[in-house]
């Protein structure tokens, strides 16, 4: 028999395989190991009994590992799916099916932990040891050094064992363990323990604190049927398990401002799902928002809960994923890879801010997760909700146009007014207070206004670093990276300060002088988050003050550390980047400052204005979602722009319509399908060259259909890792002609296959 299967190896598609009369059938899904050139690999299933394609030699598969489907056969086919939609190989999806530990070949690798226990001949050593008996069989037993003497009181004192880890730790090595085992001892036994990762530091005491905010409070079914909802969510509830209790596909828009409640009602609507003997799968597009949101959905449906995100160990992972597989749980809740889930029976998946980019892979295969889940429950006959205060604008012309259920939340629970919005015009206080100002004095004001009744701010500015740039006022010369077109970012204070590439991650100490001229007069340009941070340190000095960003989190669980310290009140004023504008519900927050709002405005991306509101009025929300008022504070350049405006007033129709206007003017989703195409070279001729030849073919193959290349032109980041970048820009009113117009040039041009990124409908085309 022939088999298609998918491995590994990035760009990859499918690989005809023949299994031996030997060797049983394979199901799809299930793991097989095989040949790959020079080496030997584990792949999927994808299908069976296939036809030979050619007369050449088919490789035999080596070995079968699992008797049954390891990945559930509809999740095979969903990431096949994603492959063709996205245009990459099947193999770029093969990582993002199995946990790390089950890719070498083992389904239960590293889920052993051997436990010991006292054998009766151990009881007697120990006791003629110890001289508390002697007799007859004295002279037989073996003679026991102090540390095995205290080895065999730890186990004999735990009549259930102890697992090696905890003996390890306690000195006795698994030299000693054997040597005791050979002596007839101590006896050995292999037990499988799922490690926990609601039990870890990554995610431990903010999984026990869920919060207080109506939008977070956990549900327990049967337990208290008649929770008091507002109206608003009484009828959102009931529409909703009116679509579900059809069991059909169906995509619902939960189009709520932020405290609005829309988490209780994903809660009653998983309730209503598991109860009909159906399973959920709820998304969050940020690892942050993962502890928070699992913990209320273990603390309404028990421990039938499984989290799926990269930030768990391999070993967290891999358990899980195990007791997804094994049919041991009914609700996974992570982020975009958990869309893969081995889930069955899905009846309901949740799409948490969907607006958010994070859904967006941005590695092959670059795909939404919002999208993907989609379709997963196309195929399932599922009820998708997706849920923002934000919509993307596809998502809302969707709804507008009638191809998704609407359902609105207009106002907060218990009628809390949204935060007061000030826009701060930072030419004013430039002229005022020079160039140098960070914090205006609205927001410094603000600071210690809140502050003094042990009231909780967020200062949020999307960039990191404590400088943006280091130039010379000699020669006006940058330090920039030599492996990208950018300039490297300082971090730190000091001597400690060092210049970083926020892109390949190049890092060179800050030099004394100009390396272009020898000029001794560097100054630091621009500021990020470091800076920020040292800023409000000096303005309130009493205040305890973190930062939340990449650079600050790269410990595991800091992240979880950090959130729960500020959320129990252990700091007074968190400064940050995105991270801390998402979801979050900090009940002693009444001051947002928002530094820079314009940061995004300047980008070369047709969704910049969208980003900008959609960040506005999410980091607006976090203020006001207690008993007292919130203030939000903006400081901007441009504050008569569309986007800062109407997010200060959280009018999304207004905005809609507006940006709405723009996107039909200049031909942009979501009016239009769109491909983004980036060609590497690592001369910029050649990358020039090969995207022109390359539009052409498009161009050649598509003929007179709706479709319209445009470029080549250089990329907004001309050079990445030492590779420059041209790009071109596919637009079309059919995506699958668009698509494949791009594959059939693609084909014709298969030494480009390495050196191209192709982006279906993309989050940024930066």
């Amino acid at each position: 028999m022939l088999i298609l299967v998918a491995v590994p190896v990035p760009s990859l598609d499918l690989l005809t395989y023949r299994v031996p009369d030997e060797l049983a059938p394979p199901q799809i899904g299930a793991r097989v190991v095989v040949p790959l050139g020079s080496r030997v690999v584990t792949g999927i299933v994808v299908e069976r009994a296939v036809p030979a394609d050619s007369d050449g030699e088919i490789k035999p598969v080596r070995q079968v590992l699992d008797a049954e489907a390891f990945v559930p056969p509809d999740v095979v086919t969903l990431a096949r799916w994603t492959a063709e939609y996205y245009a990459s190989g099947v193999g770029d999806t093969i990582p993002a099916l199995l946990p790390p530990m089950a890719r070498g070949g083992r389904a239960d690798a590293h889920k052993r932990t051997r436990v010991v226990a006292i054998t009766a001949a151990g009881i007697d050593a120990l006791s003629v040891a110890a001289g508390l008996r002697a007799g007859p069989t004295e002279g037989a037993e073996p003679r026991l050094r102090e540390t095995q003497r205290d080895a065999l009181a730890l186990i004999a004192g735990t009549p259930a064992g102890v697992a090696t880890a905890a003996l390890s730790s306690r000195g006795i090595t698994s030299d000693m363990i054997g040597r005791l085992a050979r002596l007839g001892l101590i006896s050995v036994r292999q037990d499988r323990v799922d490690r926990d990762p609601f039990a870890t530091s990554a995610t431990g005491s903010a999984m026990s604190a869920p919060g207080s905010d109506p939008d977070l409070t956990p549900v327990r079914p049967g337990s208290d049927p008649d929770r008091t909802l507002t109206a608003e969510q009484t009828a959102a509830v009931d529409r909703l398990l009116a679509l579900a209790g059809a069991g059909e596909f169906r995509v619902a828009l939960l189009h709520g401002v932020t405290g609005s409640g829309k988490t209780e009602i994903y809660l009653r609507v998983a309730a209503a799902t598991l109860a009909g003997g159906r399973r959920a799968l709820m998304l969050v597009p940020e690892i942050a928002l993962t502890p928070v949101t699992a913990a209320l959905f273990r603390q309404g449906f028990g421990e039938r809960i499984a989290i799926q995100h990269s930030g768990l160990s391999d070993g967290e992972r891999h358990d899980q994923w195990q007791r997804i597989r094994r049919g041991e749980i009914d609700v996974v809740v992570g982020t975009r890879s958990a869309v893969f889930a081995p889930l069955e029976r899905v009846g309901l998946i949740v799409v948490d801010e969907e607006h958010d980019g994070s859904y967006k892979q941005e590695e092959s295969p670059r795909y939404n997760g919002r999208d993907v889940a989609i379709v997963r429950a196309q195929r399932a006959g599922a009820l998708v909700v997706l849920g923002s205060a934000t919509p993307s604008m596809e998502s809302y012309h969707r709804a507008m146009t009638g191809k998704y259920e609407r359902i609105v939340l207009e106002r907060r629970v218990l009628d809390r007014p949204l935060a007061a919005v000030t826009v701060v015009d930072m030419r004013e206080e430039y002229a005022a207070e020079g160039p140098d100002v960070i914090l205006s004095r609205a927001l410094r004001e603000g600071l210690q206004q809140r502050l003094a009744p042990k009231e909780q701010a967020l200062v949020l500015l999307n960039r990191r670093g404590f400088a943006t740039a280091v130039f010379c006022r000699q020669c006006a010369g940058t330090i920039d990276c030599p492996n990208c077109s950018v300039s490297l970012v300082v971090h730190g204070e000091g001597a400690a300060r060092r210049a970083r590439c926020h892109y390949c991650n190049y890092t060179s100490r800050v030099p004394p002088a100009c390396p272009l001229c020898a000029g001794p007069y560097l100054e630091q340009a621009g500021f990020g988050t470091e800076r920020v941070e040292a800023e409000v340190k000096k303005l309130v000095p009493g205040a305890r003050v973190a930062r939340l960003d990449r650079d600050a989190i790269r410990r595991k669980g800091s992240l979880a550390g950090l959130l729960s310290r500020f959320r129990d009140g252990g700091i007074d004023v968190l400064v940050g980047t995105q991270m801390i504008a998402k979801g979050h519900d900090f009940p002693r927050v009444t001051l947002v400052g928002v530094v820079s709002a314009d940061v995004g405005l300047g980008l070369a991306d047709f969704r910049a204005s969208e980003r900008t509101f959609q960040l506005l009025t999410q980091v607006a929300g976090r203020a006001g979602r207690g008993e007292q008022l919130g203030e939000a504070i903006v400081q901007t350049i441009y504050p008569a722009h569309y986007s800062i405006q109407l997010a200060c007033r959280q009018d999304y129709a207004a905005f809609y319509e507006r940006e709405l206007q723009f996107r039909q003017t200049m031909r942009y989703p979501p009016l239009v399908s769109l491909i983004n195409i980036v060609v590497r070279s690592r001369t910029f001729a050649g990358a020039m060259d090969d995207a022109d030849s390359l539009g052409q073919a498009v161009q050649r193959v598509a003929g007179r259909n709706d479709l319209r290349v445009l470029g080549p032109a250089p990329a907004p980041l001309g050079r990445l890792r030492g590779e420059y970048r041209a790009q071109l820009l596919i637009k079309g009113t059919n995506r699958r002609r668009i698509r494949e117009a791009l594959q059939a040039a693609m084909a014709k041009r298969p030494e480009l296959q390495r050196r191209i990124i192709v982006d279906v409908d993309p989050m940024s085309v930066m």
